[in-house]
């Protein structure tokens, strides 16, 4: 029986409807555009990867039917960067300026084409960002805690994974002949950079001894040796981010922390290795970045920590000096930008990831300022007319604004406005027993009140990690006499956690350049990267090449990385 299908509606109709009240660039009309067929399923167990990739493709191109052209391609990942944490971290950026801070905007918030992004992966309503920034450079959802392979691959069974390698956006990239990049505040073996150039069922495996010698003699390969021996195209032209030691092996110490031996077991220098490219740089702090002549660098690898990166507010007090992300997004397009070609970039804000989990906001919104600093770095070195930038989350968090502040409350203190929606107030909001509470809370994490194995009962502060609670006795502490605006307070959560969870709620997408149109409505995660090849030129060519596009040159049929790889060896001299 044929299956059946199920037709988008007419371009024009569409488009008419969606720029009435979509407050974003007017779009050209393809009035002859052909849609794109995608099959009636059942959910969830009719996806497919086949599936996602068509049906991604087909949402991208009713909302762009007529094909940009983007020589360049950047994409921000800003970890856990929930709506929620933009609106709080807008404020209190323009609150630092001097302004009441709700007006303020962030970089990126100016940018003319913005959507929801739905976050979900095949097999969790909350995802992780292993499959989520899978579903981003693929195309395709997958299952959490799995990079670079599709729904089929079982997590932690590397035969299971044996020929459900994705082919990423960042592969297309390389074997087109354009540069290419990653940058992170994590390790660059993390789950959000990994899913750029790498594939495993798990997304543990950074490094050599935590794959399992069962999946080691499958052929599994750790993260670290996949990002050295890169081999499409001219390989990753930049990586910048931390887990030194993760490329060490364990005779060897690290330059900037003695006590701390490489994890290598496999005796694998993996930096020695990536000197030995032509035209190879290595650099582990900011001074011998700042020192390198980038202009004249081909292949730089940057590793400043022996774990992830200094947050953004302890960054000053490290002795061996570490570059923030707008710096190493500065000089990473300084390196990319001399390619003819073009160039396709990957920056992550990661560690705003990582205040979240800690339950603590200011890390979190300190992060995500400098991420949107990182962006406007790279606004002001490309041009929309050539260059496609797309600035999202991988995925949210549970943090909460909330109550009724005034007008300027300081967004990480005690909610002073009313209790209600009555008039406003100098004094403190109270809750329905008396005590003062602050704008910004978790759902879960370690903020809980009552007593850790770490922390006595009452208000908590950073660091923490607990690993377990006792009932909160007393109730919500009084916060009257705590300074809940200082760096290290951790916000109130009402479920007790070790850390802090991700949320399932939809997150922002905005865009600008080149096929940046295409982002408005709400939007599955995997459409993004359908936006990308569509409107990217060679990516769009590549994946035709691989067979991937329909009669009129959308890439709508799934692409192997066999194919991807065979492709790629043909092209070598």
């Amino acid at each position: 029986m044929s299956p059946t299908f199920v037709r988008v509606a007419s371009v024009s109709l569409l488009l008419s409807l969606l720029c009435a009240c979509a407050p974003t660039a007017p779009r050209a009309l393809n009035r002859g555009a052909a849609t794109i067929e995608v099959p009636v399923i059942h959910h969830p167990d009719g996806e497919t990867p086949d599936w996602w990739f068509r049906a991604g493709a087909s949402a991208a191109h009713a909302n762009l039917p007529q094909r940009a052209h983007a020589k360049n391609v950047i994409v921000f990942l800003g970890d856990g960067m929930s709506i929620p944490t933009i609106a709080a971290a807008r404020i209190l950026d323009g609150q630092r300026k001097g302004g009441s801070g709700e007006e303020n905007r962030l970089s990126f918030e100016n940018f003319p084409a913005t959507a929801l992004s739905r976050t979900y992966e095949t097999d969790f309503q909350t995802p992780d960002s292993a499959g989520t920034m899978t579903a981003i450079m693929s195309g395709m959802k997958t299952r959490a805690g799995v990079i670079g392979v599709d729904q089929r691959a079982t997590r932690g069974d590397c035969a299971s994974s044996r020929g459900t390698e994705v082919v990423s956006a960042l592969e297309l990239a390389a074997a087109a002949g354009l540069a290419t990049g990653v940058v992170t505040t994590t390790r660059i073996t993390h789950a959000t950079p990994a899913a750029t150039y790498a594939h495993l069922p798990e997304r543990n495996w950074e490094v050599d001894t935590e794959v399992p010698a069962k999946e080691a003699a499958s052929g599994c390969v750790d993260f670290a040796r996949q990002l050295v021996e890169f081999g499409i195209g001219n390989g990753i032209d930049v990586a910048f981010g931390g887990g030194r030691t993760e490329f060490m092996p364990a005779d060897q110490h690290d330059p900037e922390y003695a006590g701390f031996p490489g994890k290598r077991l496999d005796g694998r220098d993996l930096i020695a290795e990536w000197l030995k490219k032509p035209g190879a740089s290595y650099v582990w702090n900011a001074q011998q970045l700042n020192a390198l002549d980038l202009g004249h660098a081909d292949h730089v690898l940057g590793l400043f920590e022996v774990e992830h990166m200094k947050y953004e507010n302890e960054r000053p007090k490290d002795p061996g000096g570490e570059p923030s992300l707008s710096e190493m997004t500065r000089a990473a397009l300084t390196v990319l930008q001399k390619n003819p070609r073009g160039y396709f970039l990957m920056v992550e804000g990661g560690r705003i990831d990582h205040g979240h989990h800690a339950g603590n906001a200011f890390r979190a919104l300190n992060e995500t300022i400098e991420f949107a600093h990182a962006v406007e770095v790279a606004n002001a070195m490309t041009s929309a007319d050539d260059t496609l930038i797309l600035v999202t989350a991988d995925h949210s968090h549970t943090l909460a604004f909330v109550g009724y502040p005034a007008r300027g409350n300081p967004i990480l203190g005690k909610v002073r406005g009313s209790s209600g929606e009555g008039a406003p107030s100098k004094d403190f909001s109270r809750d329905a027993i008396g005590l003062p509470y602050t704008t910004l809370q978790y759902a879960n994490g370690p903020g809980y009140p009552g007593a850790s194995e770490r922390q006595p009962e009452g208000a908590k502060h950073y660091p923490h990690d607990p690993t377990g609670y006792q009932r909160a006795e007393q109730g919500r502490p009084n916060l009257e006499h705590v300074d809940t605006e200082a760096e290290d307070y951790e916000q109130e959560s009402m479920i007790p956690l070790g850390a802090e969870t991700h949320g399932g709620d939809d997150v922002a997408v905005f865009a600008r350049g080149p096929g940046s149109a295409a982002v408005h409505g709400s939007m599955e995660e995997n459409a993004l990267f359908h936006v990308i090849a569509q409107n990217a030129d060679a990516i769009r060519t590549q994946l035709c090449k691989l067979g991937a596009c329909d009669a009129n040159g959308v890439p709508v049929t799934r692409p192997t990385r066999e194919q991807l790889l065979q492709l790629a060896a043909r092209a070598r001299p």
